[in-house]
């Protein structure tokens, strides 16, 4: 009898499969690469889509039908989040959208790119911050608007490990991922708990597309664990963080162990 009681507790830890039928997620981003894999995976679990993006088009369309196919309804938005205005609107078109308000937001579309603190410009400076701090705060503000007093929902926002490591390079890309690890943890206290914010803070994920430029490879021999983090494993931990009600104000590192070498 204990083990019965014992397994069946163990059941009830992780969600069965479509644990996130009924639920309108919002990702950002979710056009291309990671996005995609993130989109992928809510609608996977039953959520329906709005698939926000700023220029892949084609991405977009293509995206949208591959989750279409699985049984979820799904909604392009198109969106450029360095505008204010864009990124509060964005969260009202998309509750409108779906006849019904967002309760999931997957902060997941960000800007790179280098420059040292000497040759950051205000401009630059403001560029990253709207787009990596500004847009992402503006959307859970207005999430927690349109759920009204008895709505719950998640935000979880996309991070970089490097966000509590000081660095000399990347500096305005860098400032931008600590603000967004401090808009996390207060918005997790200011917002509960209608809803729960949280972050996934992540390595190397993915190889640079070819349009990224300069953006910095990382080399299997700087993560402890040998390899790079898969799609499947920053998915995984969504799930995770959208599954256990008792967690908010939390970072999930995923990057292999490099965060510990800092």
């Amino acid at each position: 009898m204990v083990v019965d009681k014992v397994e069946s507790s163990r059941k009830k830890v992780w969600p069965a499969q479509g644990f996130l039928a009924g639920r309108k997620a919002l990702v950002t981003g979710g056009a291309r690469r990671l996005g995609r894999h993130l989109a992928r995976a809510l609608a996977e679990q039953g959520a329906d889509i709005v698939l926000h993006y700023n220029q892949s088009d084609f991405e977009a369309h293509a995206t949208a039908d591959e989750l279409r196919s699985r049984g979820v309804q799904v909604v392009l938005l198109q969106t450029d989040l360095v505008d204010s205005f864009m990124a509060e609107d964005l969260v009202y078109r998309a509750s409108e959208a779906m006849d019904k308000p967002l309760d999931i937001l997957i902060n997941n579309a960000s800007q790179y790119g280098h420059g040292s603190a000497q040759t950051t410009s205000a401009n630059t400076w403001d560029d990253f911050q709207n787009v990596n701090v500004r847009a992402p705060f503006i959307m859970a503000q207005t999430l927690f608007e349109v759920l009204g007093d008895e709505g719950r929902g998640d935000v979880i926002n996309l991070n970089d490990f490097r966000s509590l490591r000081a660095a000399s390079d990347d500096f305005a890309y860098n400032m931008s991922k600590w603000g967004l690890h401090g808009l996390t943890r207060n918005l997790a206290l200011a917002l509960a708990p209608r809803l729960r914010v949280n972050e996934l803070a992540l390595g190397a994920v993915l190889p640079p597309s070819p349009s990224s430029g300069d953006y910095k490879h990382t080399t299997r021999d700087e993560i402890p664990i040998g390899r790079i983090v898969t799609p499947a494993e920053v998915c995984s931990a969504m799930l995770f963080l959208l599954a256990n009600e008792a967690m908010t104000g939390q970072i999930m590192n995923l990057d292999g162990g490099q965060s510990l070498k800092c």
